[in-house]
């Protein structure tokens, strides 16, 4: 076995990046092969000084990929964030570190760039809180039983504006605009980029990732405003003669209430759909109670989604807005380093002002229960049941939880 010491993490060339490819198929469990597309697709669309791998003897073993992000802290402030993905370590190399190494030279140059916050979707729960990431928002998937929602299947749109099906090359003009403005509302929304919606639409497509279209549908309002979209495929299923086919979301963005209900309806009218899978999810969405019968919903799948590991404590407690008024000093253990100290937290309904301070803790808590904590969704008052958070001034848990805790809870639409 190699020495862990003998092997190299360094950012990849340009022309390592097929062998790096190769190593994260290999870690994903996905065919190894990388065709000259894939790999001259993702040497063109990534930032090489952020793609990071773990060299034994030439051969690539593991792999790490950052960029920059913005995130919407409560209140809608966007914040620089290191978004961490493609993190992977080929199964001869496990349990040498090499993560560790990988991770501590991006976090540190995520601190010396200036980033708030780093950001991840973890694929396995256990690996990142070692790091100072904390789960700070969830996601939700339904399946509703369209026959049981107790909708009008005969429903021919809402009684104000209107629903229409578009093309990809309207979607390109319409969703971006729509998009920004929900996710400045949106705690925990990240942007998406012009790639993204070109990839979402079909006009770029990825070798890894054939392309089929899927069907686009718009949301007006009385007054022609664009106010939702969504993306969704139907399979073919027909069992003796009777459709039973499914309409699964791939993503919906809707401004207003009045733009998710006329959209999921509409899905729930198309003539041969006898289920509707919601795809992701905020955990408190409105599809349920959207529906005369919630329980024709079924909660499929609910899990932990964007993990945070705040790096700036200051700017992080600064940028986002608070429910009440009070003064909180947390004392925040963090063995990576960017995150520990003792702080003074005093926010009001006018904002928040966050300095170092020498004056005793009245909460004590790690980086990855700061990052669960930052946009709203944790409370203190259960982590300190956990044995996670320690009060030293009795209390302090419950005014942590006025102070931080959001009316509706944080959510990442997106996945990276």
């Amino acid at each position: 076995m190699t020495d862990p010491a003998d092997i190299v993490v360094r950012p990849v060339t340009e022309a390592e990046v097929p062998d790096w490819s190769r190593a994260l198929n290999t870690g994903f469990l996905r065919t190894p092969a990388v065709s000259d597309a894939e790999a001259a697709d993702r040497a063109s669309s990534v930032d090489l000084s952020r793609t990071l791998g773990a060299f034994d003897a030439g051969r690539c073993v593991a792999t790490f990929r950052s960029f920059a992000q913005e995130l919407t802290a409560v209140g809608g402030a966007v914040v620089p964030a290191d978004a961490v993905t493609n993190v992977t370590v080929t199964p001869t190399h496990r349990r040498r570190g090499l993560l560790s190494r990988m991770m501590a030279v991006d976090l540190a140059a995520a601190k010396e760039r200036g980033d708030v916050v780093a950001t991840l979707i973890a694929a396995e729960y256990p690996i990142y809180g070692r790091f100072g990431f904390g789960p700070a928002t969830w996601a939700a998937e339904w399946t509703v039983d369209v026959a049981r929602t107790g909708l009008d299947r005969r429903w021919s749109g809402p009684a104000e504006g209107r629903v229409d099906l578009v093309d990809p090359q309207d979607v390109r003009g319409l969703g971006p605009e729509l998009y920004e403005r929900v996710r400045r509302a949106q705690p925990g929304a990240v942007d998406r980029s012009e790639r993204w919606w070109q990839v979402a639409t079909g006009a770029l497509r990825l070798e890894r990732s054939p392309w089929s279209e899927p069907f686009f549908a718009v949301y007006r309002s009385g007054d022609g405003g664009v106010e939702g979209l969504v993306s969704y495929r139907s399979d073919d299923n027909w069992q003796v003669k009777q459709p039973h086919n499914t309409a699964s979301v791939d993503w919906m963005v809707a401004a207003t209430p009045a733009a998710e209900r006329a959209l999921w309806h509409y899905l729930c009218s198309i003539d041969w759909i006898t289920r509707v899978k919601s795809g992701w999810r905020a955990p408190d969405d409105l599809l349920p109670l959207l529906l005369p019968d919630p329980r024709a919903a079924r909660l499929t799948t609910q899990s932990d989604w964007l993990w945070v590991r705040v790096l700036d404590v200051v700017r992080a407690l600064e940028a986002r807005t608070y429910g009440g008024a009070g003064a909180l000093v947390l004392e925040v253990a963090d063995e990576a380093g960017p995150a520990a100290g003792r702080y003074l937290l005093e926010a009001s309904a006018e904002g928040a002002s966050c300095a170092p301070t020498t004056r005793d803790a009245d909460l004590v808590l790690g980086a990855g229960e700061l990052g669960a904590l930052w946009l709203g969704d944790e409370s203190a008052v259960r982590l300190a049941a956990l044995g996670r958070v320690r009060e030293q001034r009795a209390g302090a848990a419950r005014l942590a939880d006025a102070l931080l805790r959001t009316s509706r809870r944080p959510w990442c639409p997106d996945v990276f």
